[in-house]
């Protein structure tokens, strides 16, 4: 009896730790799909002043409205898109009534011409974002060449001389031939919470046909030499 008990015992203790894992992840995706939730609400509510003092973590996404004049360099970052491929999201200075801010203003490819800084005033509508485009295996900016790999906000706000503030277009009026903006979004959160629980419940699967394969085992008669 002892040799089927324990097997038993020990295999059903493992089904259970691995379908509560697989239930956590299940609780987990619909927690994050109600943070993206929120930050999707967050990104389309009607647009604010930008705050006195903004928080990169309280602020973060949210909408504004200004009115101004690109001025300076723009500098480009490397991205790729799909379907269309590598190109440069473009990063200028625009000179506000609260001073200047740096204005990501959309994608262009990378064989495409730069285009012309607009000239004259503009209004933008866009969100506040401090982009997490850094990881391990991000180059260090390429500065003197005018090639950024990562929209590093404080960088780039003293390269250009502006407030270390970043708004991401949405909508520039007049709008930009050859410019398409690329507005924050949350479809870079990661978001494998299901694809987790499969995995969880998977291996309970896997591990319930072990056990059974290894209760039969045991039950077998021994044959005789």
């Amino acid at each position: 009896m002892l040799r089927i008990l324990a097997p038993l015992s020990f295999g059903i203790a493992g089904i259970a730790v691995l379908l509560w894992l697989g239930t956590w992840q299940l609780e987990r995706l619909q927690w994050k799909r109600g943070i993206l939730a929120d930050i999707d609400a967050r990104i389309a509510a009607a647009p604010m002043p930008v705050p006195a003092t903004p928080d990169p973590v309280q602020d973060r996404y949210q909408p504004v409205a200004l009115q101004g004049e690109f001025m300076g360099d723009t500098l480009r970052v490397l991205v790729s898109q799909k379907q269309i491929g590598a190109g440069y999201r473009l990063i200028t200075a625009l000179n506000t009534d609260i001073g200047p801010v740096l204005v990501d203003r959309g994608f262009v490819p990378v064989a495409a011409p730069m285009p012309p800084l607009p000239q004259g005033p503009v209004q933008v509508a866009g969100n506040l974002h401090w982009p997490d485009d850094r990881n391990s295996a991000t180059p260090e900016n390429d500065v003197a060449g005018n090639t950024w790999f990562a929209r590093d906000v404080a960088q780039m706000a003293a390269r250009l001389q502006t407030r270390p503030l970043l708004v991401v277009a949405r909508q520039i009026n007049p709008a930009e031939a050859g410019v398409t903006p690329l507005p924050v979004d949350s479809s870079a959160i990661p978001n494998d919470h299901l694809n987790y629980a499969i995995t969880w419940y998977s291996l309970a699967v896997v591990w319930a046909a072990m056990t059974l394969y290894f209760l039969w085992r045991n039950r077998r008669p021994k044959t005789k030499a």
